[in-house]
């Protein structure tokens, strides 16, 4: 991608759809927070039990697998709302469903309609996943790829900025409505909730007043090749391939199989009385059901956007895919463990709130708006690179804070200049992701590409702890900097392996002049 200028780089954030971007990154933050963190305050203030808040926080789960419902965003118009076109009538059916799901939530007394506000947060999950989705998919076909890491500040700003009014501010709020700790007050919090439901309303308005995406009827046509029944059927076998196949694993691993091979029970005895074997046997049943009732068809509005990456890349989608799941291995499976090493160092609550939340802020959106602009100037390869570089090595830092003990100032100096290279990073990402992305199912496949993102790091992320206790926090930093060594080497590959189809720049020969030809 050729170089521009840096007065055309700073341009990039001067468009409309940089200010609609914050807008609808705000819009993405608050309801995420508010069925999250906030929910768990309130529900603990209203004296719910630990185990049931730990419950409640399944309801992630929507976010984890948006992208099985997906391809409806790409391939299913919607009926009336459908006149504001593919992306405008989903977003403004998801932001409709938050507002009225989050003033839904304040009715509800967790004193004594808990599941009806468990059920309410639960729409508003899903809802808000799907507005993530139609965000996604809106940003990528609005710009060009150089541009879309400005855009990706500019949403994460607007996000990082609701993440925290959801989460702090939120707590202002319910406090000076009157309900503490002390002394809980359900109006208090259903006027916060009714609050933040109204502060959706400028995202709503932003939905309807700004452009659909010009994307071709074409390519719209050539992606909507399949019925909503069809549709919807694809997603209930998807959602029941995610329950059954783990399920059916965990009980063949449970299933006392030792017995049988020991004679000490026959096959008989074991298909009567192990009932793990027999909710094996019931997972494996409702899993061929589903498969062949299906086939291979019944999956295709999935399966079609991955066999279109797959062919798009040929071998090297293995490299990209590699690529992609490491990437955030190094900062993710470190930020894990980050809140508890300062509680572990002896920094107060309100040291890490105040600097977390500020300099952490601050920086992090310094960084995303530094990596849209050097994208726009040097291409998005470079900064990938970088910001991969920059992640990894700032993890070093908290292997000096580690050695140090709670010394305030290298506290602000680690957490700024790791928010800092974590906004470039995210920031290159996306705009390489972006990259990635083939208009047709711009909704599926970001969804499931970003996914890859998160999974490899949160599954690695959970072994944080035993790391910790085995190594000591000194080698766990120093382990997950290394984490990003493998990364750089794939991104390095693919630079290398671009820089070759592109070769080089053939120097353009000089045009003759009058004079020249009269000589």
């Amino acid at each position: 991608m050729p170089r521009k200028t840096w007065r055309a780089a700073l341009a990039a954030y001067a468009s409309p759809s940089t200010l609609v971007l914050l807008l609808l990154g705000f819009a993405a933050g608050l309801p995420y927070m508010l069925v999250f963190s906030t929910l768990s305050v309130w529900l603990r203030e209203a004296g719910v039990a630990r185990e049931t808040i730990g419950y409640a926080s399944l309801i992630g789960l929507a976010y984890a697998f948006k992208w099985v419902w997906s391809p409806l965003l790409d391939q299913w118009r919607l009926p009336l709302l459908g006149k504001l076109g593919r992306r405008r009538s989903w977003l403004v059916l998801s932001q409709a469903l938050v507002i009225l799901g989050l003033i839904g939530m304040g009715f509800c007394d967790p004193q004594k309609h808990l599941s009806w506000l468990i059920a309410i947060a639960v729409v508003v999950a899903f809802a808000s996943a799907t507005q993530d989705i139609a965000v996604d998919a809106y940003r990528l076909e609005i710009a060009e790829d150089n541009r879309q890491a400005a855009l990706a500040a500019s949403y994460m700003s607007g996000y990082r900025v609701a993440a925290l009014l959801a989460t702090a501010g939120a707590l202002f709020f319910a406090e000076g409505f009157g309900s503490t700790g002390f002394n809980y007050q359900h109006s208090a919090w259903a006027g916060t909730y009714a609050l933040f439901g109204a502060l959706m309303i400028p995202a709503l308005l932003t939905t309807l007043l700004m452009r659909e995406p010009p994307v071709p009827l074409r390519t719209q046509l050539q992606a909507g090749r399949y019925t909503f029944m069809h549709q919807l059927m694809s997603v209930f076998v998807l959602i029941v391939l995610l329950v059954s196949v783990p399920a059916m694993f965990t009980q063949l691993y449970n299933t006392d199989f030792a017995s049988v091979l020991f004679g000490d029970m026959s096959p008989l005895d074991l298909l009567l009385e192990d009932r793990a074997f027999l909710r094996a046997i019931l997972y494996t049943l409702l899993t061929g059901l589903c498969l062949s009732t299906m086939g291979r068809r019944g999956l295709a509005p999935v399966l079609t956007p991955v066999n279109d990456f797959i062919l798009r890349y040929r071998w090297q989608a293995l490299l990209l895919l590699g690529l992609i799941a490491t990437y955030r291995m190094s900062d993710t499976v470190m930020g894990v463990m980050a809140n508890v090493f300062y509680i572990d160092q002896g920094f107060t609550k309100d040291q890490i709130a105040s600097v977390s939340k500020i300099f952490g802020l601050i920086m992090t959106l310094v960084g995303a708006g530094m990596g849209g602009l050097l994208i726009v100037r040097f291409g998005i390869l470079p900064i990938l690179f970088i910001g991969g570089a920059a992640s990894a090595a700032t993890n070093l830092l908290f292997v000096m804070l580690a050695d140090m003990g709670p010394n305030l100032q290298m506290l602000m100096v680690t957490i700024s200049l790791d928010n800092f290279s974590s906004g470039l990073a995210t920031s290159a990402f996306v705009a390489y992701l972006s990259s990635l992305t083939n208009l047709k199912f711009s909704a599926t496949q970001y969804a499931l590409l970003s996914s890859i993102m998160l999974l490899l790091p949160r599954l690695m992320g959970g072994y944080s702890g035993v790391l910790v206790e085995k190594f000591g926090y000194h080698s766990f930093f120093l382990i997950t900097a290394l984490l990003g060594v493998p990364t750089l080497v794939l991104i390095a590959l693919h630079w290398f392996q671009e820089s070759r189809r592109e070769g080089p720049t053939p120097t353009p020969e000089p045009v003759p002049t009058p004079a020249t030809e009269e000589s």
